[in-house]
């Protein structure tokens, strides 16, 4: 019994006299610069949103991130009303996309006469996104330098085994875009109609005007630059809100198409009145030029190919345009570093195939 009294005592006293260091929350002494690096890190906006809730520290230091990620469920108003939500993940009315394609087609295209070969010439965060536009989320943040945004899907439908992706880069308007397309396929040495595919000299056959291929890529190109310059009008309160942005991506869940702006590009974006169509809720596109190159067949990695290949580099005409001031060096370095590996290659041999100008009116 002397034992145990002895024992209680011992603990009583130790509990009164414990050392404060061992309650001590040794998260509290790092500094606040190495957690805003940790959240930088972590980017997602849903991630950050939960780290605010944590504690008050956390809750005031969420706000100053300047990398953010937001992925968005789907694309409600401008003013973030939910019940005018359109949610991209579910099928588009494609029949009324394709009438309004079939209006403007006659009207922004030169006479194809054009086409001509040339030789030598892109508060509390909130988690639920799917409620809240990326506006509403990102007013919590108050430091954004460089801000990456992904929509659901991609705007441009294209039939089974059709591979397209663009890249376009905007300042008050269009500067360029690039855009790949073609058909993929299974590639084999049996497959002999693609071997002689493979010995044409870059040069466009006959039977691509007659076949409807001419026609099906002036489609694919409106409507990556319609899908461009919509993305583009739909961040013009988000740019203006953020001043601090230097940095902004828009990409979208399946790849397809991916929407860039750098210092230069957001600074005219503020100082430069923005041109919005008519027809539409997006940026007007200028009047441009469209470079093509075209391949009957190119191989790819791993046993594919690619039917048809089509590269297409878009620039806007003359010199009055926000794009003319780019010297050609910088639009081939553009052409070029548009796409990741291994399209990066594909993009270099289509590069050395003959060149075909159309010219396009602004839309």
């Amino acid at each position: 019994m002397c034992l145990i009294a002895q024992l209680e005592r011992t603990q009583t006293k130790s509990r009164i006299h414990a050392d404060p260091s061992l309650h001590q929350d040794h998260f509290d002494r790092i500094p606040d610069s190495l957690v805003l690096l940790i959240f930088n890190k972590l980017a997602d906006v849903r991630s950050l949103g939960r780290c605010s809730a944590v504690s008050k520290r956390f809750n005031a230091l969420v706000p100053l991130v300047q990398n953010v990620y937001v992925k968005i469920d789907r694309v409600v108003s401008i003013d973030g009303d939910s019940d005018d939500a359109l949610d991209l993940s579910l099928p588009k009315p494609r029949t009324l996309f394709v009438h309004l394609l079939k209006l403007i087609l006659f009207a922004i295209l030169q006479p194809l006469h054009y086409l001509q070969n040339i030789h030598g010439w892109n508060k509390p965060l909130l988690p639920q996104l799917s409620h809240h536009s990326p506006r509403q989320v990102l007013k919590n943040f108050t430091h954004v330098r460089n801000l990456r945004m992904e929509l659901p899907a991609g705007d441009v439908k294209t039939e089974d085994g059709v591979f397209l992706k663009w890249r376009a880069e905007f300042g008050s308007t269009l500067q360029n875009c690039v855009i790949l397309a073609g058909t993929m396929v299974d590639y084999g040495p049996a497959s002999a109609n693609l071997e002689g595919a493979m010995e044409d000299n870059g040069s466009i056959p006959e039977s691509f005007y007659t076949n409807g291929g001419l026609k099906l890529r002036v489609v694919w190109t409106i409507s990556s630059l319609i899908a461009a310059s919509t993305r583009h009008y739909l961040l013009r309160q988000i740019i203006e809100e953020h001043p601090t942005l230097s940095s902004l991506v828009l990409t979208d869940a399946d790849g397809q198409g991916t929407l860039t702006m750098g210092v230069e590009q957001l600074k005219e974006f503020r100082e430069k009145p923005l041109a919005t169509s008519a027809s539409s809720n997006r940026t007007q596109v200028p009047a441009s030029y469209m470079k093509l190159r075209y391949a009957s067949f190119l191989e790819l990695p791993e046993g594919m190919g690619m039917q048809g290949a089509t590269l297409v580099a878009i620039k806007p005409a003359g010199e009055g345009t926000s794009g003319g001031h780019y010297s050609r060096k910088e639009a081939e370095a553009f052409i070029c570093g548009a796409f990741d590996e291994p399209l990066r290659d594909t993009v270099k041999a289509l590069v050395k195939n003959r060149t075909y100008l159309l010219e396009m009116n602004g839309f």
